[in-house]
């Protein structure tokens, strides 16, 4: 990947990284011109931010695209002894950003820019945590042993529970949560699609997404597996568990934002 690095007098460093790569940068009467393709540009002048050049054809013919979002990483690092929990994300500026959190122990910290609420002209969002392959940090609910799995369809698989003795699924479980199944070592099923609990009828089942061209999916073997689950990570939020947090924040918008500072909530975490 290619990209341009930016040199700052004032802070004696390197410190930005542009998507532009142009064939030759020069400034001139406080003005930075580049060219590009054989063409002549003048910087700072187009009213979409991160917008550079028009579309141009590459040696193969493939168009390339000229906006490339803005990204900013940092790391929060207070008391860097103490294990803690990243609980939330706060955002001093004008606009949202998408935002991932990564820490020692778990990788897979998100917020998506729609989820920030606006509170006394701060954005405020909970940390999500996608996590799929990290089953040792979070709390799995068991349900019980299937009697039989059936495939309606290509995707679909209806987990069919005992009426008599009852098996019960329970009113914690709800549609988006993650189906898990085997022991000791549970593997992925799919997301919940839907749960129809109806006794008298003998209906006792929950249908899941075992769509097997899913990532990290597995199919279910056998009519007589072990299920559990795990709730939705956007529904309930457990932030992400480590000494350090290092934040990627990310804005896709054309206009001018702006942003001042970021800010997260910290808990001590008791094993």
């Amino acid at each position: 990947m290619n990209y341009t690095l930016t040199y700052s007098e004032q802070a004696k460093g390197w410190v930005s990284f542009y998507s532009y790569y142009p064939d030759w940068i020069i400034g001139m009467n406080n003005f930075l011109y580049t060219f590009k393709g054989g063409d002549l540009y003048k910087h700072n002048m187009n009213p979409n931010r991160n917008t550079f050049y028009q579309q141009y054809w590459d040696k193969v013919g493939t168009p390339s695209e000229s906006f490339k979002p803005t990204t900013l990483q940092s790391v929060f690092n207070t008391v860097p002894l103490e294990n803690k929990l990243f609980k939330t994300l706060n955002l001093e500026g004008d606009s949202t950003w998408s935002a991932t959190m990564i820490t020692d122990i778990q990788v897979s910290g998100f917020i998506s820019a729609a989820w920030f609420e606006k509170k006394e002209q701060s954005y405020y969002a909970f940390v999500r945590n996608n996590s799929i392959g990290e089953l040792s940090l979070r709390s799995l609910n068991g349900i019980g042993r299937s009697v039989t799995v059936d495939f309606p369809g290509t995707n679909n698989a209806l987990i069919n529970f005992s009426v008599n003795p009852l098996v019960d699924i329970g009113s914690i479980i709800s549609v988006g949560d993650y189906v898990y199944f085997g022991y000791p070592t549970p593997v992925l099923a799919g997301p919940v699609l839907s749960i129809t609990v109806n006794l008298p009828a003998g209906i006792n089942q929950i249908e899941v997404n075992n769509n097997m061209l899913t990532p990290l999916t597995t199919p279910i073997p056998s009519g007589t597996e072990y299920f559990l689950y795990i709730k939705n990570s956007v529904a309930e939020s457990h932030g992400v568990l480590g000494h350090y947090c290092v934040f990627t924040l990310e804005n896709s918008q054309t206009d001018k934002i702006e942003l001042f500072a970021a800010e997260t909530e910290v808990m001590k975490s008791f094993p």
